[in-house]
């Protein structure tokens, strides 16, 4: 076990373990499973898109469309518990979204493989290269960053 709670080794969490490492629940909860994690570095997940969702009910009624911001709450959760496992606190903020593009429509009955992978960072704060697609597909791709509100002191200092 690492001093951040999860066992070496472990590549995927379920709902139940995902909501002990962030405090988003329903609705606002957007991850299904995460499929591979490494802490600090990298995760992939899943969002299955349903028709219940309450999204679809405005965006578009005759033609139902994910909207995009819900995409990025997606991937900055996923960035958010690759943030926690390593050492930040249990809730994170979204600090930046950049160079977000958006490819194609997600709809209802898509499957959203998430991806985010960390490209730079300090204590406090990590930015994550982001995508989010459906089946072989691009729907998303961005960069996001992420912020530690209450940084705890590396190496024993404050």
């Amino acid at each position: 076990m690492t001093s951040t709670g999860i066992r070496t080794g472990r590549v995927a969490m379920d709902c139940d373990e995902i909501r002990e490492r962030i405090p988003h629940r329903w609705p606002m909860l957007l991850l299904d499973r995460i499929t591979e994690i490494e802490p600090g570095a990298h995760g992939t997940g899943i969002k299955n898109v349903t028709s219940t969702e309450m999204w679809f009910q405005g965006h578009f009624p005759d033609q139902a469309v994910l909207p995009g911001v819900v995409i990025i709450e997606s991937l900055a959760q996923l960035s958010g518990v690759v943030f926690s496992l390593a050492g930040a606190g249990p809730v994170s903020y979204l600090a930046g979204v950049r160079s977000m593009r958006f490819r194609r429509p997600v709809v209802p009955g898509d499957t959203l493989l998430l991806k985010s992978e960390r490209s730079a960072g300090g204590r406090g704060y990590a930015e994550y290269r982001v995508s989010a697609r459906v089946g072989d597909s691009v729907a998303a791709e961005g960069v996001l960053s992420i912020s530690d509100p209450s940084p705890r002191p590396t190496n024993g200092h404050s």
